[in-house]
């Protein structure tokens, strides 16, 4: 694990795991991921969440190597998550005189995954604005429902100026994983927090009030340099504008000639201008990868072959993810390939008319069985649309 240093008081007490196969059970982590969790050591002290129980030996050895001896006096719950609340139960057993804190949501999710002795006289239940004293330290909490569960809160911490963030600003990635942030941190939050751009507005609202020199995350690095450029990422994708002008090309194929067509298309793309043309097989690559990218972009072209009387089953559930996270405001093209019946492009429109300001581009292009001179023409009529 990398050398993680926030401050003397503030100790770094999270684990990395790189074993795990499927961050979530769905979202891959070739570099696997960290469980941050800290340590507030004052007249009080002070533990902000726990781990996930795939590290519990490794998460309650930094605890105690920092504690040095001393007790638990608080445990704050920003987030019940398992990768997070794993090991609430094991400090409650081990610590019987440390009090937990979270907000009125926290406890009523607690009981539903532990069992704690006398947990109702070990609570302290906090809501917007309430304060907590450590002795140097004064925390402040934050509400900040459904970012992305309805119990999160965030945490400020007044005399370092330190935002204990949750998943918020979080990140794939093991610590020591040398990588640039905003591209696992995008395909973190489209993929996660995605759907909840109005409820990351209202808590990027918040953060405005505060004079923060340090974020926290519960995933991914401790953030200290150059705050600006990561909320305003933040700022860009909760509002679900476009980062950066291009188009994607996403396909969906059986036998390789809706994949050709795609290529195609891309090289006409490129031809006629266009900033950047990423063309994805959904059936092969990451699906966090594409939906990653069909944000972080202004154009998406959703290509797909026609299948049992509807569209190819890897691109329903592409449109599908894309529902799920509210996906807006971009223009998009329909091209679909069918050798009887075509009918994948009537489902595609059926999900893109769904979209919240989004501009379909004409032509919709039918492929019969394999491009032709006829449906290469409407693939230029369409690479043109969308370079204008």
């Amino acid at each position: 694990m990398a050398d993680v240093k926030i401050s003397d008081d503030i100790i770094y007490i999270g684990a990395d795991d790189k074993d795990i196969d499927l961050f979530e059970s769905q979202y891959v982590v070739p570099n696997g991921i960290s469980y941050n969790s800290y340590v507030i050591l004052d007249e009080k002290t002070c533990v902000m969440d726990t781990a996930d129980s795939r590290v519990t030996d490794k998460w309650l050895a930094n605890l105690e190597k920092a504690l040095n001896g001393r007790s638990v006096d608080y445990l704050v719950v920003q987030h019940m998550e398992p990768d997070h609340s794993g090991n609430i139960a094991l400090l409650a057993e081990k610590y019987p005189d440390m009090k937990i804190v979270g907000n009125a949501k926290t406890f009523t999710m607690m009981k539903q995954f532990f069992t704690l002795k006398d947990l109702d006289s070990r609570t302290v239940t906090v809501k917007e604005g309430d304060t907590l004293s450590l002795g140097r330290h004064t925390l402040r909490f934050i509400m900040a429902p459904m970012i992305h569960w309805p119990e999160v809160m965030v945490t400020y911490e007044e005399s370092e100026k330190v935002l204990f963030s949750a998943d918020a600003f979080g990140k794939f990635g093991a610590l020591d994983t040398d990588e640039d942030w905003a591209c696992e941190a995008r395909r973190y939050y489209f993929n996660i927090v995605g759907k909840y751009g109005v409820q990351v507005q209202s808590l990027l609202k918040k953060a405005a009030a505060l004079e923060i020199n340090m974020i926290l995350p519960l995933h991914g690095p401790i953030l200290k340099e150059d705050l600006g450029y990561y909320i305003g990422l933040y700022d860009t994708w909760s509002s679900y504008r476009p980062e950066s002008k291009g188009v994607l090309v996403a396909y969906a194929s059986i036998h390789g000639n809706t994949a050709a067509a795609a290529k195609k298309l891309g090289e006409m793309l490129e031809k006629n201008g266009a900033e950047k043309v990423v063309v994805s097989d959904l059936s092969r690559e990451d699906m966090a990868e594409v939906i990653e990218d069909a944000f972080r972009y202004d154009r998406t072209v959703f290509m797909s072959a026609s299948y049992d009387g509807g569209v190819f089953p890897v691109m329903e559930d592409f449109l599908m993810h894309l529902k799920a996270k509210n996906y807006q405001n971009r223009k998009v093209a329909i091209v679909e390939n069918g050798s009887w019946a075509p009918t994948a492009a009537k489902v595609m429109k059926t999900y893109v008319e769904g979209f919240k300001n989004v501009t379909l581009a004409e032509p919709i292009v039918t492929i019969r069985s394999a491009l032709n001179e006829q449906s290469e023409k409407g693939l230029e009529e369409l690479a043109a649309e969308m370079t204008k």
